[in-house]
């Protein structure tokens, strides 16, 4: 399942990792892509690339949760045994997905509970860890580090989409991503979810795809107008602060009044939150 808007050339190639998987017999593919009203031509080269891929329409105004909860929606009419949220931006290797899905078989025999497999991408150029799992440290400070091995499968708490596979058990207890979420959070919120509920969440050995970090960073410099960085506090693409808040309070609420003090500080004296990230 994906999401895409406006990007076509990165849509087409993870598209093309998807086409080139080494699967495990009997396993078959169904794509479900969310083309949110892009201007450059995505969906029909899409569905003119891939034969029999499940192509949807959205408004413009989805972003990336939107987009994948619409896929998602569509793909569980066909009550499939695993659903692979993939952001189109990811290269897969060829045996990526043989990897999840024979991941996530061995810890349910192991467990005998339903499970969600993150794999990890790297940087294509420096070859550091992107996106995977990550295990928190300090639910006080809303503190986590991130978690990898080339051999073994490990527990994590915090899982990216990039590449995420969930099986049918985690959705038939908690559903698919919170409709709380517009663009980010969502994954994060999905995975801490899962935990609560009693799942398993682990994050399946070695590197399984690329993927370049554009998070960059989360604050606008000092330079921007107050009217600017206010704008970027609220918006679903930047902090993202109402939905960010709700998340800690949900899942951190400890944290609650440091992170309410942080994005303020963030957004009120970018020069002082620079120099204290320096530190």
């Amino acid at each position: 399942m994906l999401t895409t808007f406006n990007r076509k050339d990165k849509t087409l190639g993870c598209l093309k990792t998807l086409q080139r998987q080494e699967l495990p017999d009997g396993t078959e593919i169904d794509v479900f892509l969310t083309d949110d009203a892009s201007a450059d031509n995505t969906a029909a080269e899409a569905a003119a690339a891939y034969a029999g891929i499940n192509i949807f329409k959205g408004t413009g105004s989805l972003f990336w949760a939107g987009g994948m909860r619409t896929s998602w929606s569509q793909a569980l009419k066909g009550n499939y045994d695993y659903y692979l949220l993939l952001n189109d931006d990811t290269t897969l290797k060829p045996e990526a997905i043989s990897v999840l899905v024979n991941s996530s078989v061995k810890a349910f025999e192991v467990n005998g509970i339903a499970n969600i497999c993150i794999g990890s991408t790297c940087n294509p150029d420096t070859g550091l860890i992107s996106y995977g799992g990550k295990v928190v440290t300090s639910r006080t400070f809303f503190k986590s580090s991130t978690v990898y091995s080339e051999s073994s499968p490990l527990d994590c708490d915090l899982g990216n989409a990039n590449i995420m596979l969930v099986s049918r058990g985690v959705v038939n207890k908690i559903g698919i991503l919170s409709d709380k979420f517009t663009h980010g959070i969502a994954d994060y919120d999905y995975t801490l979810r899962a935990k609560e509920a009693g799942l398993k969440v682990i994050v399946v050995p070695g590197m399984l795809g690329y993927c370049n970090n554009d998070h960059g960073q989360s604050w606008k410099p000092q330079k921007s107008k107050l009217a600017e960085r206010i704008s970027y506090l609220k918006s679903p693409k930047g902090l993202a602060y109402y939905e960010y808040m709700g998340f800690i309070k949900s899942h951190f609420p400890r944290y609650y009044p440091l992170a309410y003090v942080k994005l303020w500080m963030k957004t009120f004296f970018p020069i002082f939150w620079t120099l204290y990230k320096k530190q």
